[in-house]
């Protein structure tokens, strides 16, 4: 992330606290959307008027799965539940995460009885069982405690160390690569690694934001770029385009 790039997105980030002083409702319907883009990343077919409707008015879509109604329904539980942590500055922990994992599939997650022995998704069990995206291998699941373990421990240093907005806004987006370049649970792991990014963002007093859900293709190959080269970077820049995207959006709406 370039200085250029930097002071535009903290200058856009000024002028949307300001906007956004004492306007509860709209913090609402921010959390809304960021549930539908996540959401809609994963496979839900809901349109965003329909996740309003489900999550303020408790009125079910019609004509759609249950199953992503109940996607939709969890992811906003997990939202709110990680941000509260973040506000209360609860420390990241992997018992933390676990809470998180869990409840992301709290009513699409599954128990799995493998050859490693028996897990369960819907507890924010760590996987015993290798996972493919696409040709994309992660980590071997022996392996998954010990980089949990890893990561936690150097997120909370990076937390104590980050003190300018641009520390502060790559350690989010480093949190997000990280994760769910480990991969640690049989699902849900995109979703809370956007969980875990905005709460890093709100320990920083930073608001929070959403992947858009257009910008789907464009985020998987910014991740994969990212891998491929040993660059963190590429994913930096491209979330950092996301973020600016999503401030422009919202005050222009206001």
């Amino acid at each position: 992330m370039n200085d250029k790039q930097i002071n535009k997105l903290e200058a856009l980030i000024l002028k949307y606290k300001q906007a956004m002083q004492g306007q509860v409702d709209l913090e609402k319907l921010t959390w809304y959307a960021t549930t539908y883009h996540s959401t809609a990343i994963e496979g839900s077919t809901l349109t965003e008027g329909q996740v309003y409707n489900l999550l303020d008015l408790d009125i079910p879509a019609k004509n759609k799965p249950f199953t992503e109604q109940q996607m939709v329904i969890d992811h906003q539980k997990a939202l709110v539940f990680t941000l509260n942590k973040a506000k209360e500055c609860t420390p990241i922990t992997e018992t933390l995460i676990k809470e998180i994992g869990a409840l992301v599939v709290k009513n699409t997650g599954s128990s799995y009885s493998t050859a490693l022995g028996a897990f369960d998704s819907t507890k924010g069990d760590y996987r015993l069982l290798n996972v493919f995206a696409g040709a994309r291998r992660f980590p071997d699941s022996s392996k998954v405690p010990v980089l949990m373990k890893t990561l936690v421990n150097e997120i909370n240093g990076k937390i104590a160390a980050a003190k300018t907005f641009s520390q502060q806004c790559e350690l989010a987006f480093d949190v997000h690569y990280r994760f769910v370049s480990i991969h640690p649970f049989a699902d849900g792991n995109g979703r809370t690694s956007r969980l875990l990014m905005n709460y890093i963002l709100t320990i920083f007093d930073l608001p929070i934001f959403y992947v858009f859900k257009s910008s789907r293709i464009s985020y998987i190959q910014a991740l994969e770029r990212a891998r491929e080269t040993d660059n963190p970077a590429v994913f930096y820049n491209f979330m950092c385009r996301q973020y600016q995207k999503f401030l422009e959006k919202e005050l222009k709406n206001r």
